[in-house]
């Protein structure tokens, strides 16, 4: 490996110079600068010799070479032709043992081949950018992808609707999808000075890990579909988001169905999304699903 010197923004600058590079802020490119919270987050990822990891925006590879240190065999996604060019320079001898694969492109775009292609990774991690975060992390759970742990820097504000619970202003549709197939543990805070550029808003490292009693309901379809509907209007009750999903009947057939399925949940009405914990919404997920099935009403009436 040839590595840049990745603590110093100085020495990065030059190099992006010397190479006709600039950063580009539609892709929300920074790099850790910070040689102990590179350490830290590699740590948290729990890689030992031999592990399949994929990374998401590895940039010049800060973290691809702390990863590699401990044994990774490496696939990275990067949008980025220049830093693209870069890697296979950089990396040239790991590329070239089998040790690390890059796949160019967006990821909310290739990631999906590249698991038909390769199968389910053992961790995955990246330092993802505000615009990113939230949609490739709901765009693998909604595909029922789970990975056994997930180490992700994201800007603060990601990182606690990625945790938040019910009853809190965080809490939203994308808190659900988080907290329904991960357990989330906060790693680190990093500071704006942590990046260069440096950012305008504090970050943190989460660490996501598989949850053992995953999906917690009879069809993880119905799951995705509801709890979606559930937080598409977030002023309106529960009563009214299942009205508007069972739209496909008459207004009055609609409402009575919905009021059907929150009697069998065990929901009241006038609760609204942000108010029902994931064990709730599962339930709800479970009642409407065997509505549909024309089984029989669960009659569970469960406090959570």
């Amino acid at each position: 490996m040839r590595l840049p010197d990745y603590d110093s923004p100085s020495s990065l600058k030059a190099y992006l110079d010397n190479r006709g590079m600039a950063m580009q802020k539609k892709f929300g490119q920074n790099f850790l600068v910070n040689p102990r919270a590179r350490a830290k987050i590699a740590d948290g990822a729990a890689v030992s010799e031999g592990m399949k990891v994929w990374e998401i925006g590895p940039g010049l590879g800060a973290l691809t070479a702390e990863l590699l240190k401990r044994g990774a065999i490496m696939t990275v996604f990067e949008i980025d032709r220049g830093f693209i060019l870069a890697l296979e320079d950089i990396f040239f001898d790991e590329i070239q043992n089998g040790r690390l694969k890059i796949v160019a492109g967006d990821v909310l775009k290739t990631w999906k081949e590249e698991y038909k292609r390769s199968g389910i990774p053992d961790r995955l991690c990246g330092n993802l950018p505000y615009n990113i975060a939230a949609k490739i992390i709901a765009d693998t759970v909604s595909e029922t992808v789970r990975f056994e742990r997930c180490v992700f820097t994201v800007q603060k504000e990601v990182a606690r609707r990625m945790a938040a619970k019910c009853g809190s202003a965080d809490y939203s549709s994308f808190s659900v999808l988080c907290r329904w197939a991960y357990d989330i543990q906060p790693l680190m805070d990093l500071a704006g000075g942590s990046f260069w550029p440096r950012p305008n808003v504090d970050s943190q490292a989460v660490v996501c890990t598989k949850k053992a009693d995953f999906p917690g309901c009879k069809n993880p379809a119905e799951f995705l579909k509801l709890q979606r509907n559930l937080f598409s209007s977030r002023r309106k009750t529960v009563k009214n988001n299942l009205t508007a999903l069972y739209g496909n009947t008459p207004a009055e057939t609609a409402g009575a169905t919905a009021e059907a399925v929150l009697k069998d949940a065990g929901i009241d009405p006038q609760s609204r999304g942000e108010d029902l914990s994931i064990e709730q919404i599962c339930l709800l997920a479970d009642a409407s699903y065997e509505r549909d099935a024309g089984a029989k009403p669960l009659n569970r009436h469960t406090e959570v």
